[in-house]
């Protein structure tokens, strides 16, 4: 359960929520800020030009979050038997190896435009089922490579995150300012770094959950059908053809944003507190 009010080091103390961040002035009582900007690395400024800095941290986050994934699932598959991904040099963080012209290009820069958190997706790692080993194995532990990955290294952005939290003086404030007004309205020598960091924690968090979805050609698909029973696995597969218009509907009704709204609540709160 997420607290009410959370002492933030500068005096105020500021309230989280899963949609806003709002300053209580401890004398007044009085509450500022209240239905101002989503707690998101992705603030919706006027002018687009000034929101540079932050679509580019975002978009390297999201080329390095998509390396990871695809060479992780590559690697994988070249441990369980099919060194076909390995051949064809997708063990990179490289990220023009795994380069879709709609998931990893336009898909990611229209979120970003808009202010949307980035997600997408990359060309799919070829796995030839014949060479893995063992057939069910292979598959789920290829499956689940992609996000414990992501998760791995959003892990690892958040534990620099958190160091920060302990030895940067300012901390605090400096990332409800990042999250309120964006990278280029916030000052401080420390603010791109930190921008960054936490781009790059969500969006490889985001990642992962967006592709542990049980939805062909998912991820998680991948996973279910490699649990399922083979007439079940073969009947589930067939939802594959459907999978991208299912994806857009979900997209269109708002459901990614119910979907994720806990994740990113989580991570903001454990670095605000």
């Amino acid at each position: 359960m997420m607290p009410a009010d959370t002492d933030t080091g500068t005096g105020p103390v500021t309230g989280i929520d899963s949609d806003t961040v709002t300053v209580t002035d401890p004398d007044t009582g009085h509450k500022t800020g209240e239905g101002a900007r989503p707690l998101l690395p992705c603030p919706a400024m006027d002018n687009l030009l000034l929101r540079l800095p932050e679509i580019l941290s975002q978009l390297i986050a999201f080329a390095l979050a998509i390396s990871v994934h695809e060479s992780a699932h590559a690697w994988m598959a070249d441990r369980h038997g099919d060194p076909t991904a390995r051949m064809l040099g997708r063990i990179t963080l490289n990220p023009i190896k795994h380069v879709d012209p709609i998931g990893t290009v336009l898909f990611p820069l229209m979120l970003a435009a808009v202010g949307a958190p980035v997600f997408g997706w990359a060309k799919p790692v070829p796995v030839v089922s014949r060479n893995l080993k063992n057939l069910r194995r292979g598959w789920a532990w290829v499956a689940v490579a992609g996000p414990a990955s992501n998760l791995a290294l959003a892990a690892a952005a958040v534990a620099v995150l958190l160091a920060c939290k302990f030895t940067l003086p300012g901390f605090r404030p400096l990332l409800v300012s990042l999250l309120q007004t964006g990278a280029a309205g916030t000052s401080g020598i420390a603010a791109p770094l930190v921008y960054l960091l936490f781009s790059l924690a969500l969006v490889n968090l985001v990642l992962a959950v967006f592709n542990m979805i049980p939805i062909p050609p998912a991820d998680g698909s991948k996973l279910v059908m490699a649990l399922l029973p083979g007439p079940l696995a073969f009947q589930y597969a067939q939802l594959e053809r459907w999978g991208f218009v299912i994806f857009i509907a979900l997209l269109w009704i708002g459901a990614f944003g119910w979907i994720f709204r806990p994740f990113v609540t989580g991570l903001v709160w454990i670095l605000l507190t």
